[in-house]
């Protein structure tokens, strides 16, 4: 079981960057891939990036590509998501989620995941 909690959304204009962390609790943190997601209002629920176990690899959606920045740290059973660049449509409640125990294929649809976090707001001014 994972227990997990996000934090650093907040409110910036366009142009801007935020840094959001998840805090992971239960072990083994570090085997399980994690993803972060994103639900705008009205929308359905989308993948922004996903991370696997050691960290090597990471994916994202082209809406992000080269302007978020998914790691993490295993020791201390934290995921980052650094957005930089952040435009209006990336306003949305993001979530944390992890997969596994033992995840060897990391996946980007929503229900490959079997833990998720409260959500954290991010909202981009114009």
């Amino acid at each position: 079981q994972v227990q997990l909690v996000e934090s650093g959304g907040g409110l910036v204009q366009a142009g801007g960057s935020l840094r959001l962390t998840c805090a992971a609790s239960g072990r083994p943190f570090s085997s399980y891939a994690m993803g972060w997601f994103r639900q705008a209002p009205g929308k359905e629920r989308e993948f922004v990036a996903a991370i696997n176990w050691s960290g090597m690899s990471t994916y994202y959606a082209a809406s992000v590509k080269g302007r978020f920045t998914i790691s993490r740290d295993n020791a201390k059973n934290t995921v980052y998501l650094q957005m930089n660049s952040l435009r209006p449509e990336d306003t949305a409640v993001y979530y944390c989620a992890a997969d596994g125990p033992y995840t060897v294929v990391v996946v980007t649809a929503s229900p490959g995941y079997d833990y998720w976090g409260q959500g954290t707001q991010v909202t981009i001014s114009s």
